[in-house]
Parts: C-alpha cells; structure tokens; sequence
C-alpha cells in the first residue's frame, strides 16, 4: 500500500510537469490538430482498458451489499452534486465562469478505483464491497455524468451541443469500454500478466490528454485569465468541499447502522472524484480551449483527497490494531 501511495505521489509529479510543459510549449497549429486526432484515440484505448480490467466476477461478488451500493451511489450521484450545485454558485461571485463550471463538473464525476480499494485496504475495510462499488460507480459515469452535465452546465452553454456530446460519449467511451469489458475471455491473462505496461498505457494517455488540454487553454490565454489568488481560492473550496463530504459519508454511514469495516469502504469510494475519468471525459463534453480550465479545480481536489484519505485511512488502521489488542 505505501509503494501505491509512492506511485500516486509520482503521478501528481508527473501531472504537474505536464502542465508545466504545456505552458512553456503548447501545441499549436497542425501539431494541435494531430494531436487532438491522437488524443480521441487515446481516450478509446483508455476506456477499452478500464472495460478490459474490470471483473464480473467482483462485481458480482460484491452485488449483495444493496445497502452499501445504494449509500456510494447516493454519495457520488447527489450528495456530490448538491454540493458542488452550491460551491459553483459560491465560485461564480469572484472566480472566472469558467472555473466555477469546474467546481460543478467535478462534482458529477465517478469516484477511483485503484485508490478507493487501496485506502480501503489500508484502514481494513471491506475490500471486495470496495472493488464492487468502484467499479459500478465508473461504469455508472460513463452514462451518469454526461446526463448531469447536459442538465446541470448543459443549459450554460459551457459543455457544448448536447446531442454532439452525448454521441461522442458513445463513440470515445461507452462503445470502447463495453469493447474491452467483453473482450475480457481473450484479454484479461495479458492484462494480468502485464499490469505495469497496462499501467504505464492508462496514466500516459491521460498525461497526454492534460497535456492537449492545458496547451488548448494556454494558448487561449489561460494563465492570463486566473490569478495566484484564484488558485488559492480554489483550493480553499475545494478544501472546504473535500472536508464537507467526508463528515456527511461518515456520518451518514455511522446513522445508517453500517460495520466498522463497511463504514470505510463507502467513507473512501463515497468522497472522492476520479481524475482517470473525468480528465477524458471533459475532452470529449467540453470544447478544447475550456476543458484546461475546466479540470484546473478537479486536478487540485485530486491532490487534496489523496493527501487527506492517506492521513484519514491510516488512523483507521491505527484504531482497528487497537480495538483488536483489546479484544485480546
């Protein structure tokens, strides 16, 4: 677990670098647009890979914990989005539109996976309730969050043609997922056999999707356009909205009757929002030059939930060793 929390830390690293080179040296001209053809076939081989890796067999595994199921669900599906309804109006008083209608999209993504299921582990929860639950909420996302897009910043302007957007969720995710998921009988040794280059594939296309995507927003001026105050101001809510969601999921997990080992699992995949899906998925809803800024605010609460759930799942680990020298 603490070699997975070393690779994540490299991979914020390596986020930053990427934006940082998308600053200095944008895409432009004929490169951006054979880059942006290269990025569509990224995001494919991406979601072909999620599809690819996911088990039914945990699904399937993990199906009889309804009540846990329904408890993340609501979690990532409403509690998120009445929130972030609230914050994205909150952000529109002093921030830029299109940062506060960053605020709100984050808010209807899935949550992880890789990092639900470590964490859980961490703090000793229920893992494979942790498996089951990630997985069905990114395949839920895949339909979920364009709809809560088209309803929500739909009718802003902000996401583009609704029509175009939900056929190109179609085209570059669902078909591509639902490709690899039954490709499973004929993929899935390779995929076991050869988990570190399937790693390296699935964060190097989303590295070059942030890429395209912040050198389309640098090039449309977007260092120009956000302070050094709205960066803080941003990570102040997005701080207040990480801490605000983790006291409702455990409380409401608490009220709800659930075990020490459930209350983890839908405290870590009921609040957090997953950079693996919504990085591609803002480039296929969201017109180029916005979806830079646009993830700017789920690239920040990317950091601060794993910062936070690290701290948080290691005294839930602390506290479980202790209740069990009790019982001994």
């Amino acid at each position: 677990m603490l070699n997975l929390l070393r690779r994540v830390d490299r991979y914020s690293l390596a986020i930053l670098a990427t934006v940082a080179v998308a600053s200095l040296l944008p895409a432009a001209g004929i490169f951006a647009v054979w880059l942006g053809w290269i990025v569509k076939a990224a995001i494919a081989l991406l979601f072909f890979l999620h599809g690819a890796k996911l088990s039914r067999q945990a699904i399937l595994a993990g199906l009889s914990n309804w009540k846990l199921h329904l408890t993340v669900v609501a979690a990532t599906f409403v509690l998120f989005p009445l929130l972030g309804l609230g914050f994205s109006a909150l952000a529109g008083l002093f921030l830029p539109a299109i940062l506060a209608t960053g605020m709100l999209f984050l808010t209807l993504l899935p949550s992880t996976v890789q990092s639900s299921i470590a964490f859980t582990s961490i703090a000793r929860g229920n893992v494979p309730a942790a498996v089951c639950a990630a997985s069905f909420s990114n395949f839920a996302g895949i339909l979920v969050t364009p709809l809560l897009t088209a309803l929500l910043i739909g009718a802003s302007g902000q996401s583009g043609d609704t029509l175009a957007s939900i056929e190109a969720i179609v085209v570059q995710l669902l078909l591509p997922f639902l490709a690899g998921h039954f490709s499973r009988p004929l993929t899935a040794r390779f995929i076991d056999r050869h988990k570190g280059l399937v790693s390296y594939v699935d964060r190097g296309s989303i590295l070059l999707v942030v890429y395209a995507a912040f050198s389309a927003a640098v090039v449309d001026g977007l260092w120009g356009q956000v302070a050094p105050w709205q960066l803080a101001a941003i990570i102040g809510l997005c701080a207040v909205m990480l801490a605000l969601v983790l006291t409702m999921v455990g409380f409401a997990a608490r009220r709800l009757g659930f075990d020490r080992a459930d209350r983890a699992t839908i405290l870590f995949c009921g609040s957090k929002k997953s950079l693996a899906s919504g990085v591609p998925m803002a480039g296929v809803l969201f017109p180029a030059a916005v979806v830079g800024p646009v993830i700017l605010p789920l690239m920040i609460f990317h950091q601060l939930q794993l910062l936070a759930c690290a701290a948080i799942a290691q005294r839930l680990s602390n506290r479980a060793d202790e209740a069990d020298e009790a019982k001994a």
